[in-house]
């Protein structure tokens, strides 16, 4: 029996996230498995991966398959790292302790890397944010420019009105003062 370890799909259409499992190779994909050994979600950035070291090293050592991208996921998890420091203790070439002091320092790089592209991803966001806020920002200035501009045109318009209505009366008094004169000279012609 070829015993795999590979990712069995659980979620929604468009939003799929992975079991890792222990399967024979000639089970269905979402089918009987041997063993759980991890969650796979892609959705997240970085991908979030849950796993159960101790498990996966044993059966990989126990010599399990892994799919190409179950392979990629326990490779980034440092499972073949510890796999391949084993083999160095196994052949003398340095002691256990040693290969556990390379293994701690290798995890604390590799976490050393995933908080510096984390942090990246935030300050990208924080200055993205800021650019959208100034952008607001220099609209609403420009709509309140606008706007008072507006306000005081009608407050001239308002404040020319008053006197355009005083004007008005003395210039309708003296428009209608000739027009009298005019018809009193028709009508005593007449």
């Amino acid at each position: 029996m070829a015993t795999k370890i590979r990712l069995q799909r659980h979620g929604r259409k468009g939003y799929a996230f992975y079991s890792i499992v222990i399967a024979d190779s000639r089970a269905p994909r979402d089918g009987k498995f041997t063993e759980k050994i991890g969650t796979y979600n892609p959705n997240t950035n970085p991908a979030t991966v849950d796993l159960n070291f101790d498990s996966a090293l044993k059966w990989v050592l126990n010599g399990a398959q892994p799919t190409d991208t179950v392979r990629n996921i326990l490779s980034r998890e440092g499972v073949y790292m510890k796999k391949h420091l084993l083999g160095g203790v196994a052949k003398g070439a340095f002691g256990e302790a040693e290969a556990e002091a390379k293994f701690e320092a290798w995890k604390k790089d590799k976490q050393a890397g995933l908080d510096a592209l984390r942090n990246k991803d935030a300050e990208a966001k924080k200055a993205e944010l800021k650019a959208r806020l100034d952008a607001e920002k220099k609209i609403n200035e420009a709509k309140a420019k606008e706007l008072a501009e507006r306000k005081a045109a009608e407050n001239a318009a308002e404040a020319e009105a008053p006197a355009a209505e005083e004007a008005a009366p003395e210039n309708a008094a003296e428009a209608e003062a000739p027009a009298a004169e005019e018809a009193a000279p028709e009508n005593a012609a007449e």
